[in-house]
């Protein structure tokens, strides 16, 4: 037999480790020019870092995301060989020469670490009727789990929108990326909330 408040706690932190999961990167600010009232059409994606494989996992998952929204994106790395990720010139050529409208940025700004404690917690371990020494036991019995405290380490990434044209910006975002998991976890996580973020604040949607 197992005791209603067994089930709910064991509900709760069903719940709590589903929040966690679902829960790895946080949005610290976004900021969207109030004069710009389009949509872009054509995003060129940069994802600026220094290991080519995770350019390419970052940015072509940027891409598959914008173009679910209805934006076409063009991944850097695709027209951009890795030796010319800092020549701007080359950048500005290849945005001009494939009629993007607006290019989009991404860097890691820093790591950094928070200390949370975590409370112990009392619970009962699953009743047994069979003798009565288990049942008697059971009565008296309880099981504390103490406190410590976790280590959370936190990737903070800003993301810019420039438009093609005159090179303005026209949305900003800061944000935390708990590091936790796969790499292509974090960086699905991560650009789920910067295209959210984009949607809501009306730069992105199927017209």
């Amino acid at each position: 037999m197992i005791r209603p408040v067994q089930i709910q706690f064991s509900f709760l932190m069903l719940v709590a480790l589903l929040v966690a999961a679902c829960s790895t990167t946080r949005l610290n600010s976004a900021w969207k020019d109030p004069s710009y009232q389009t949509r872009p059409s054509k995003i060129m994606v940069i994802g600026m870092a220094k290991n080519p494989a995770k350019r390419r996992i970052f940015e072509d998952e940027f891409v598959m995301q914008l173009q679910a929204q209805g934006t076409e994106a063009i991944p850097s790395y695709s027209v951009l060989p890795d030796k010319q990720q800092g020549d701007q010139k080359a950048i500005a050529a290849k945005v001009a020469q494939l009629g993007a409208d607006a290019v989009l940025i991404s860097r890691l700004v820093s790591k950094k670490t928070v200390h949370v404690y975590v409370p112990g917690t009392v619970y009962y371990p699953p009743p047994y009727y069979r003798t009565w020494p288990d049942f008697y036991g059971y009565g008296y019995q309880a099981m504390y789990t103490p406190g410590y405290v976790a280590e959370d380490k936190y990737a903070v990434i800003e993301t810019n929108l420039y438009e093609a044209t005159d090179n303005k910006l026209i949305w900003a975002a800061s944000s935390e990326t708990e590091m936790r998991g796969s790499d292509q976890k974090l960086i699905k996580s991560y650009i789920g909330v910067m295209v959210k973020t984009m949607v809501d604040q009306g730069l992105l949607g199927k017209k």
